[in-house]
């Protein structure tokens, strides 16, 4: 059994769609995300003449990624709410991580597809969307842009289950289901630096409340692991 603070075995596969400008697989336990990067030379219409670019993302589950099979968005003609909440997300935490003015009138689309869920989809989706977006960065040569380094994590209390219980990194689906407590943590840090900065904090008390003291341990938790993901990232670029 991991520790409480011990994420599950995680790993990068670097260029797994050959035609995008950047591509990565990140796998986070049973669940894996296929990540990419497509960079167009054009901005939206309300950003031309700004001199800036913009990142922007996509989320999706495959039919197949859960338990049961769910039926594609585009088969019921709308995207749910929980979508669109998350590539909001994404996007802007990928945001943090690029100089807009030093990418120019250039947009970057973050496509981020999940093939398996057991928890944590949309962590590991930024954690991979930031490779990703790094090597697009870096083959189009335009790398001084990459400015911070972006990972997220989830963590929470179990308190019931025949698992881990306590303050939890990194919940699988069942310690998701069960947890007490459920926050979603994105941090950032300069490219040249050490030192962490919250991107999103998302804590909400499901079938609690939870002290101050509960939420700066869970806080301390969860940028120990982000950090633990940077460094993975930065391995793999390497």
């Amino acid at each position: 059994m991991r520790l409480l603070d011990q994420l599950r075995p995680l790993s990068f596969e670097l260029g797994t769609q050959v035609h995008a400008d950047g591509s990565c697989l990140v796998k986070l336990g049973n669940t894996h995300v296929l990540c990419s990067a497509s960079l167009e030379e054009k901005v939206p219409g309300w950003m031309r003449g700004k001199g800036e670019g913009w990142i922007t993302a996509e989320y999706g589950m495959l039919p197949r990624s859960t338990h049961t099979r769910t039926d594609r968005e585009a088969a019921r003609g709308k995207q749910q709410g929980r979508t669109v909440e998350i590539q909001r997300l994404i996007g802007r935490s990928l945001r943090q991580a690029v100089d807009l003015k030093t990418l120019g009138e250039r947009q970057i689309t973050l496509d981020c597809d999940v093939l398996n869920a057991d928890g944590g989809t949309r962590c590991a989706a930024i954690t991979g969307a930031w490779v990703a977006l790094a090597i697009a960065l870096k083959k189009a040569e335009l790398s001084l842009a990459l400015v911070r380094q972006v990972s997220a994590v989830s963590v929470g209390i179990v308190e019931s289950g025949e698992g881990r219980r306590g303050q939890v990194l990194d919940l699988e689906y069942e310690e998701d289901h069960l947890a007490a407590v459920d926050c979603n943590l994105v941090a950032a840090r300069p490219m040249a630096g050490l030192d962490l900065e919250l991107v999103e904090f998302q804590s909400t008390g499901e079938s609690r409340s939870f002290t101050k003291q509960e939420a700066t341990a869970l806080l301390d938790l969860g940028l120990a692991g982000c950090l633990q993901l940077m460094a993975a990232q930065t391995g793999v670029l390497k």
